[in-house]
């Protein structure tokens, strides 16, 4: 597996964000029982960081030095999108923090999403330990888009991303394993982005769909 390629579907993040985005109540809160807060500093990002007064509350999202993840995002002049796309970032960086650490159950993507976007993270990080692989290189996401859903209480996040340098290494022998780029190398991403009232200034994926061969992503 020299790439992360599992995707979800269109119909999966429909059904599931037509949910969210009728249901009844406010709030806007994502968390369940089991989600996880974990302590520490995130990693730094060269896009819209997360709010200075929730960092000391924040998990650790950093990724080993042979793993760069390079976000080429604009950051919005609102507030409430900013904030949503920085914790959509940290929810990417949580993703491969828990694969490094070879841990379904790590705290930091628990703390970023819940729900559809909770699951999806943990199936990505049994794949990777399943394999014996780490991922290693340089994962590229641009062209961020930020919309305001539901009487401004949820962002649409959408961005797209090239994995042509993004590889995967067996742990056990330290074979990296490569492949050319190519269409399959592009990839869409959609995330619902849900305010935590318990934490107001943090932003949860609740709902994600990732969808390959994107030639909208391809320059």
């Amino acid at each position: 597996m020299a790439r992360r390629a599992l995707t979800t579907t269109a119909a999966v993040f429909a059904t599931t964000a037509a949910l969210l985005l009728t249901a009844c109540g406010g709030g806007g809160d994502d968390t369940s029982s089991d989600d996880i807060k974990g302590a520490g500093g995130g990693s730094k990002s060269p896009s819209a960081s997360a709010s200075d007064p929730a960092a000391a509350d924040r998990p650790d999202v950093s990724v080993p030095k042979d793993l760069t993840l390079v976000f080429d995002f604009d950051k919005p002049s609102d507030t409430k999108h900013a904030a949503a796309l920085a914790d959509a970032e940290n929810y990417v960086k949580a993703m491969y923090h828990g694969i490094a650490a070879q841990d379904p159950n790590d705290p930091g993507y628990q703390f970023y999403s819940g729900g559809q976007a909770k699951q999806y993270v943990r199936s990505q990080i049994q794949t990777w330990v399943k394999g014996g692989w780490t991922p290693i290189g340089t994962d590229q996401y641009y062209d961020a888009e930020t919309t305001t859903l539901t009487g401004g209480k949820r962002v649409l996040v959408t961005f797209c991303e090239n994995q042509g340098k993004a590889y995967s290494k067996e742990i056990k022998t330290g074979k990296t394993l490569r492949a050319e780029e190519n269409l399959d190398s592009y990839l869409k991403h959609r995330l619902l982005m849900v305010p935590s009232s318990s934490s107001p200034q943090v932003w949860r994926v609740q709902v994600i769909e990732v969808t390959g061969k994107a030639k909208e992503c391809r320059a």
